[in-house]
């Protein structure tokens, strides 16, 4: 894959942020969307559930917590402990040249399609939000972001926050993803596809937080779908002045990007970190539901193919 070296970066959409202030996870301050990530650590407690040793860390938090009370940002604000940086990133040669800045003109290609498609078949208007990349940790409306959360979407300040070493320390080290630009693509689309879920009311609808037929399941895999929706109209996403920003796709990239659906699975996670799997304990679903609701999302193009809250088993 490779971006366009002509598109521009929407800078208006991104926010860099250098380390802020200590320690402590999402559970502290709410809860966000996140991908999974494993742990060999000793077990805890984050936003009000709890998990055993040999199990991956907070993989959703309960959504009342995360919506409401104090500690929260107005969407697009900068939050008091995380300093804001110049963006160095400003194309796709960029692009083609960071993973930093991949994830940067990911967000302007994401929410380019969202722009034109969420319309299209919703009837109503999509609202942008901001992709914030961090060093370290940093403040969010769901409690202090860090490196080992891997990406998140906070419903609270309506921001996704994503640190880029998560791409190499996690997605092809820990995780085992083969990586690739378009695996970076899919990462973003997903938490991206958090935020039309909240536009769409599905995020107050979850009731059950654990099992493979769960509601906190059926949020990750629409938003896997949504990020299917995304990779199918791609190479159709604009900059501001009308440039493509991806110019050339394979169907290795995409294969690249089931990998990666593949990988956070929470079968193939918990395989990985206790050599055993609960679906009982499932919150994001397993590799093969992430797969086939990415490949519906990618096939069919359309919302109402998405609704896993209407499909009877997943």
């Amino acid at each position: 894959m490779r971006f366009n070296p002509k598109a521009r970066i929407d800078q208006s959409q991104v926010e860099v942020r250098r380390g802020g202030g200590g320690g402590g996870g999402l559970g502290r301050g709410g809860g966000g969307m996140r991908l999974p990530i494993p742990t060999g650590g000793g077990g805890g407690k984050a936003g009000g559930i709890g998990f055993g040793t040999i199990l991956v860390v907070v993989l959703f938090v309960v959504l009342q917590q995360c919506t409401g009370g104090g500690g929260t940002t107005s969407p697009g604000s900068s939050s008091a402990g995380g300093e804001q940086a110049a963006n160095q990133c400003q194309d796709g040669a960029d692009a083609n040249a960071s993973d930093a800045c991949a994830v940067d003109l990911f967000t302007t290609s994401v929410q380019d399609y969202w722009e034109q498609t969420y319309p299209d078949q919703t009837g109503k208007p999509y609202e942008p939000i901001k992709t914030v990349r961090f060093e370290g940790s940093t403040p969010s409306g769901c409690g202090q972001a860090s490196s080992e959360m891997g990406p998140f979407y906070c419903p609270n300040d309506q921001l996704v926050y994503l640190d880029s070493t998560f791409f190499d320390d996690m997605l092809r080290g820990q995780l085992g993803a083969e990586g690739g630009p378009f695996a970076i693509g899919y990462v973003i689309a997903h938490e991206y596809g958090h935020h039309v879920e909240d536009l769409q009311g599905d995020l107050g609808r979850i009731r059950t937080q654990q099992g493979a037929q769960s509601d906190a399941v059926r949020v990750e895999l629409k938003a896997d779908c949504l990020a299917g929706m995304w990779a199918r109209g791609a190479t159709t996403t604009q900059d501001q002045d009308g440039q493509t920003i991806i110019s050339d796709l394979t169907q290795d990239d995409v294969r690249r990007a089931i990998d990666a659906a593949e990988a956070v699975g929470d079968d193939r996670i918990q395989q990985r970190s206790s050599g055993r799997v609960d679906t009982d304990s499932f919150t994001h679903g397993s590799a093969a539901q992430r797969v086939k609701w990415f490949n519906i999302g990618l096939e069919q193009g359309s919302l109402e193919a998405c609704d896993t809250f209407s499909a009877g088993r997943l």
